[in-house]
């Protein structure tokens, strides 16, 4: 009997009943799971100025690729979703993980930048699911203020993968070409698809399982549709994301062409980065012993639009050089971390019973608005003032969509209801 199974019989969330050591092995797991995305996104960032050069091609051609990335990130979500809600979450994962194996290794011999585009769309699909089983399993198994609370371990890993991978992608860089990236990659994928063949239990029993087929597809993605906190929220965190990804897409060439970094001081000015967010991201499990999520959320943003906006200024005016950019930079991507716990765990807990599809809408958004985000930056250019201008455009937009759509102040907000159960 799964554990899912069993919680139903007492009545009790399963992830409740199970111990801290038992806990911690699953953080590990799911934490695995969830970096596999943001590595697949984010370990070739040092490279993209070499494969400019290697292809003969131009930055924004290149830029391409990490959109398509994160457009393959985002159908796969979709798709996976409400398989995994119908079949169960182990198949569709491990089926997910094969197809960014394959992918990975067809990318080290890719002859061109068409052909490399084109497999890192199919990595993303397979990274997808890898990150939408992840989310949906936490929802099967914990509810309340727990599930707020392990999201946050979670983000740990989801907001740390994206700026620690430079870092280790310019380590690989540092004994390899820009195609061994992808053998590691290749190597990270397969000792996810061992751990979770081995390691990870069956959370949805068939009982709870959803088949409806495309009909009741279609029905669970418009009760989604139709809540409006739900979608506020997914939009927000997609937002917060885009200012994220702005950051990814465009610091490779801003720091190593505008302000001379090699690809190793790159990568670890860049994994500098993750003490704020990993700060951020394990400050909030704390501050939840306070306040509630809506409040974190509430002020993490205001906080982040305002670092944003200063940002832009000492990015347009060139005040205090590399370290006015870096140390508002920082500002922003530690208010992240405050805030993508959050924004998701709101979202999800308002629709347990098809976590899946909740979890695939959430992450098509994010990773769709993140795929806009990073040609954005490309178009208006490869300085710091074009990376500032999107990432504190995204933290403004975010606020502006919190307040007009979610209404935070009607979401719950005592101790005892900071997280909604179900849909409403």
């Amino acid at each position: 009997m799964t554990l899912a199974a069993i919680a139903d019989v007492e009545q009790t969330p399963p992830g409740h009943l199970m111990s801290p050591r038992d806990r911690l092995r699953l953080v590990l797991v799911l934490g695995l799971l969830i970096a596999l995305g943001p590595l697949t996104i984010d370990m070739y960032l040092p490279a993209l100025p070499t494969i400019t050069a290697d292809l003969a091609t131009s930055a924004a051609a290149v830029q391409l690729t990490l959109t398509g990335t994160l457009a393959g990130i985002g159908l796969g979500q979709l798709l996976v979703g409400p398989v995994s809600d119908a079949y169960g979450r182990r198949r569709p994962l491990l089926a997910g993980v094969g197809l960014h194996i394959l992918a990975s290794v067809l990318c080290v011999i890719a002859p061109n930048l068409a052909v490399l585009g084109t497999l890192r769309v199919l990595q993303g699909v397979g990274a997808a699911a890898a990150g939408v089983v992840a989310m949906a399993i936490v929802r099967d198994l914990f509810d309340g203020l727990a599930f707020a609370k392990l999201f946050s371990r979670l983000m740990l890993v989801m907001g740390a993968a994206p700026i620690l991978a430079p870092t280790l992608g310019g380590i690989v860089l540092s004994w390899t070409s820009w195609r061994g990236v992808f053998l590691v990659l290749a190597a990270f994928g397969m000792a996810i698809i061992t751990v979770g063949a081995l390691a990870l239990p069956e959370t949805l029993p068939p009982e709870r399982r959803r088949s409806g087929g495309v009909r009741g597809t279609l029905r669970d993605y418009g009760r989604l549709f139709i809540d409006r906190a739900y979608l506020g929220l997914i939009v927000v965190a997609g937002l917060t994301m885009a200012a994220m990804f702005a950051y990814v897409s465009g610091s490779s060439f801003v720091f190593q062409q505008q302000y001379g970094l090699n690809e190793q001081q790159f990568g670890f000015t860049f994994g500098a980065g993750a003490i704020g967010l990993i700060a951020a991201t394990q400050l909030n499990v704390r501050l939840l012993r306070r306040w509630t999520p809506a409040q974190i959320l509430v002020s993490a943003l205001a906080f982040g639009a305002i670092a944003g906006l200063v940002l832009l200024l000492f990015a347009a005016t060139g005040i205090g050089g590399l370290a006015g950019v870096l140390v508002p930079l920082w500002s922003v991507i530690a208010a992240a971390g405050l805030a993508l716990p959050n924004a998701p765990a709101l979202a999800l807990s308002r629709h347990g019973d098809a976590a899946g599809t909740a979890a695939a809408l959430l992450g098509a958004v994010q990773f769709g608005t993140g795929a806009l985000a990073a040609p954005l930056v490309g178009l208006l250019g490869v300085g710091a003032v074009a990376m500032a201008l999107v990432v504190a455009g995204g933290m403004v937009a975010a606020n502006v969509v919190l307040a007009a759509v979610v209404r935070p102040w009607q979401l719950p907000f005592s101790a005892d209801s900071a997280v909604p159960q179900t849909a409403h």
